[in-house]
């Protein structure tokens, strides 16, 4: 089932045409890799599916993405609740200057959740569904910067599944990483597919092949090419694809 649908998505940043066209559907509880060399839009894309692109003054906006069959970009769409839906994880970990219980509670808060009791409950499941329980449980009102890269960026995906979205975009998430957390992070993204819909822009493309089922090659703003991940890397149809994915491409 399509639970995003790109149709003709335009983007430009100030004078710079950065997305030029896109049309791309996003399976359901799967992962989808976004890879590419630098400056080819990856990431302008990845948030232009929660309208972070609103963000920045001079960005403008053309096409559809519609979610659940609704276009993100009608005038009527709560952008606050939009955001609640399609969590994000960004390249660097940016846990918030508090514990690491009110990195997951504060956003319940906000979101309107009052009950201690049920803020508890959703802590501990979230702490567990990322991989971070059995780490954390003895220091959870302790502060968040005393936790290793890896086990900050884990706290992250924590914090934005706390609040139950069905999309999460994570922006280069293991960047930052030494190998052993990449793995550990790896691991997390291919559990969470069985709940999620994971959209994950990487420069490694070793990691697209370990993570995703599928895969799409983007190249100065376009899509040159989407398919199932085995086939981008066994098979490609572009020769642009082929280069990039062996290693080639200049």
């Amino acid at each position: 089932m399509v639970k995003v649908e790109v149709k003709d998505l335009k983007v430009w940043l100030g004078k710079n045409f950065v997305i030029k066209g896109i049309n791309l559907e996003i399976l359901e509880n799967s992962v989808t890799s976004i890879i590419g060399p630098s400056g080819c839009g990856k990431s302008t894309f990845l948030r232009s599916i929660n309208r972070m692109n609103d963000l920045i003054s001079d960005a403008n906006i053309e096409g559809e993405i519609m979610i659940d069959d609704k276009n993100i970009y009608d005038p009527d769409v709560n952008v606050f609740d939009l955001r609640r839906k399609v969590g994000m994880v960004f390249q660097k970990p940016n846990p918030f200057p508090k514990s690491i219980y009110e990195n997951i509670a504060y956003g319940l808060k906000i979101h309107g959740t009052k009950d201690r009791n049920k803020i508890d409950e959703i802590v501990e499941k979230s702490l567990r569904d990322a991989n971070l329980w059995d780490e954390v449980k003895d220091k959870l009102f302790e502060n968040a910067f005393a936790l290793s890269g890896g086990q900050q960026q884990r706290l992250c995906i924590a914090r934005a599944i706390a609040i139950k979205p069905e999309v999460i975009l994570m922006d280069e998430p293991a960047s930052a990483l030494d190998p052993i957390a990449t793995n550990s992070l790896e691991r997390l993204i291919v559990e969470l597919r069985k709940n999620y819909t994971i959209v994950i822009v990487t420069h490694n493309i070793q990691q697209a092949a370990r993570v995703s089922e599928y895969t799409a090659f983007l190249y100065l703003g376009e899509l040159v090419e989407f398919n199932k991940t085995e086939k981008i890397f066994t098979m490609p149809k572009d020769k642009k694809t082929e280069e990039y994915v062996s290693g080639r491409f200049s």
